[in-house]
């Protein structure tokens, strides 16, 4: 099974959950990871799986104005023009079954209300796809970093994908 991995970061740990993610993966499965900039307009036929993550902003995926105000207190600027929720809007209709999983990163609190994964594993849903359980990952502030032990579980749950994915 081929896997894509797309991400949208703005102070890098998201990045580096979905690098460990696809290292997770990629004992089983063969994984494209891509920075949102980079993704395809269009899911490519052999692909079987779609993962997706991003930073949570406003209690949802990011928009033009939270990056634009990410970028203002030091981040990077490369996912500003677009982020997951530009791309996803974007994506034609799927018309064959394509399992769907998203995750997010967001700051350590209790009773956040909303998250990144909610809202794509929504927007997923509207362009048919078959969409799993999102998972939430954890930074020590705004701008993070990760907290202690994140990379590892984001890793562990990528190999517990490649499992759900390959059906072992």
């Amino acid at each position: 099974m081929r896997v894509l991995l797309v991400y949208e970061t703005m102070y890098g740990n998201t990045q580096r959950i979905a690098q460990a993610i696809g290292e997770g993966l990629s004992g089983t499965v063969d994984v494209t990871i891509l920075d949102v900039v980079d993704a395809p307009k269009e899911i490519p036929d052999d692909i079987g799986a779609v993962i997706v993550g991003g930073p949570t902003h406003a209690f949802s995926m990011s928009r033009l104005s939270t990056r634009q105000s990410a970028a203002r207190r030091g981040a990077s600027m490369e996912d500003v023009p677009t982020g997951i929720r530009e791309w996803l809007q974007a994506l034609p209709p799927q018309g064959r079954p394509l399992l769907f999983v998203a995750f997010d990163t967001r700051v350590d609190m209790i009773l956040i209300p909303g998250a990144a994964s909610r809202s794509a594993s929504r927007a997923a849903r509207r362009h048919g796809f078959q969409v799993l359980e999102p998972e939430s990952f954890y930074v020590e502030g705004y701008e993070g970093p990760l907290v202690e032990g994140e990379v590892e579980r984001a890793h562990r749950w990528g190999e517990g994908l490649a499992r759900v994915f390959t059906g072992e």
